[in-house]
Parts: C-alpha cells; sequence; structure tokens
C-alpha cells in the first residue's frame, strides 16, 4: 500500500471519529431531552446571555478558549499523538463537558450559585457549535505562536468580561466557589 493511500485512510479514519463524536455527544442530549433548536422552532445565529440556545452566543469565546488549553494540555501529556489524534481527544473532552454541563445537577448549580437564575442548558445546536469553537480554539493553538495563544485568551476572556460580566474563569469560579460580590458584579 502506498504511503499516500495510508494517509488518506488515516484522514478519513480521523474525520469519521470527529463525526461520530460530534453525532454521539448531539443524540445524548436529545435523549437528555435537550431541545434540539430554539423553543420557539427558529434557529438564530446570535443569542443572548441568558440563554445558550443559538448557534454563537457570549459564551463561543469560552470554547475558543477550551481549545487553546485543550491543545496545550494534550501536547505537554500526549506529545507523541499526532495533532489530529490529539484533536480527537480534546473533541472527546469537550463532548463529555457539554453532556455534564446539561445535567441536571449542573443546570440546577448554575441556577443557584450564578446570576442565570433561569438557566435551562443548552439546545443541541448551540453545543454541537460549542464543540466546534472548541476545534477553532484548538486549530489556532496549533498554528500560532504560544505568546500569541495566551494573548488570545487574555483578550477573549477581558472582552466576554467587559461585555456581559461573565467569562471562562468567572464561570469556573463560580461553579467551584461561589462569590456573593461576584453574583452582585454579575448582575448590576
Amino acid at each position: 500500500m502506498t504511503g499516500a493511500a495510508t494517509g488518506w485512510r488515516r484522514d478519513a479514519t480521523i474525520v469519521v471519529a470527529g463525526l461520530a463524536i460530534f453525532a454521539l455527544q448531539a443524540a445524548i442530549l436529545l435523549w437528555m431531552g435537550q431541545p434540539a433548536i430554539n423553543p420557539d422552532g427558529n434557529i438564530y445565529v446570535w443569542g443572548d446571555l441568558a440563554h445558550s440556545r443559538h448557534i454563537i452566543d457570549w459564551y463561543t469565546p469560552s470554547h475558543i478558549v477550551h481549545g487553546f488549553i485543550f491543545y496545550g494540555v494534550l501536547w505537554l501529556v500526549a506529545r507523541r499523538w499526532s495533532v489530529d489524534q490529539r484533536g480527537l481527544a480534546a473533541m472527546a473532552i469537550e463532548a463529555v463537558w457539554e453532556v455534564v454541563e446539561n445535567t441536571p445537577w449542573v443546570i440546577d448549580r448554575y441556577r443557584d450559585v450564578t446570576v442565570s437564575g433561569d438557566y435551562v442548558g443548552d439546545t443541541v445546536i448551540n453545543s454541537v457549535f460549542d464543540m466546534w469553537a472548541m476545534l477553532v480554539g484548538f486549530w489556532l493553538a496549533s498554528k500560532l505562536p504560544i505568546w500569541l495563544t495566551v494573548a488570545l485568551a487574555i483578550a477573549l476572556e477581558l472582552g466576554a468580561l467587559i461585555a456581559v460580566r461573565d467569562n471562562l474563569t468567572l464561570n469556573i469560579l463560580m461553579l467551584l466557589y461561589p462569590v456573593d460580590a461576584i453574583r452582585v458584579w454579575q448582575a448590576g
């Protein structure tokens, strides 16, 4: 078998595995009862802060940052894997997060400790595009110098912080160790 045929088969396997992760993520979310699209039957490109029901929203930058983080961590712990294999691992991690994020326990936690009192979880389309955002971040991190990736992560975090008083850092903090002063500030 020639090198080109082997490379093609390897590339096809990576694509099929990636599509399978997308499909499994969507199927699990549907099985869990998350709506496929916005309950009004429309698909919106841009969404507001309170609901993750659109293709992109104010939390899309945090998923790009996920891609940066996953690339860096997987480069450290799985350096011998190809970038494609690390990309699939990042997809699996993100898919698991997207499913966990939409469990009743995490949804209730968001409601209880953040300003998102009416949060009901993501639509499947939003969750799938969160995965795409992570892949964009992963790809950027694979192409850009480390300093630029870090600068972009900081810019995305600061941009979301300024625009909507929330970002990945605050999201994690508020889920794990809620701070009333931050919740009050976010509500303001």
